[in-house]
């Protein structure tokens, strides 16, 4: 986009996005540690993110940006983003406002758990 900035090239640099040119970025309650959801983001959403206050996300399917609430009301204002230690994904702390998922759950792993065996540490 013509006079927008690119994302800085300390950050870029830490980040390895896929080849699609996407980067996982996973969303949880600031105050709470409520994991929301999954979403993914280019360079620019990245840019977007820690520039503006709110979430905003690429979207796969559609093939364009989109912050979370401006239709739902559903807003995502940010509190924090970290680099996980491979730099292939994010965390994003927020303050969710209402629903976080497009099913208005709170949370996108609202859907049910899985069956599995319990591990537990030995003593």
């Amino acid at each position: 986009m013509a006079g927008v900035p690119d994302l800085d090239s300390a950050v870029s640099s830490r980040l390895r996005f896929d080849d699609a040119g996407l980067v996982a970025a996973v969303v949880q309650q600031h105050d709470t540690g409520e994991v929301l959801m999954l979403g993914w983001m280019d360079s620019e959403a990245v840019r977007r993110t820690l520039t503006e206050g709110r979430v905003t996300f690429w979207s796969r399917s559609r093939q364009e940006y989109w912050r979370k609430g401006d239709t739902s009301g559903h807003v995502q204002y940010v509190k924090s983003v970290a680099v996980d230690c491979d730099g292939d994904a994010l965390l994003v702390r927020v303050d969710q406002i209402g629903a976080a998922c497009h099913t208005g759950d709170r949370t996108c792993f609202d859907a049910g758990a899985l069956d599995v065996v319990v591990g537990e540490a030995a003593r």
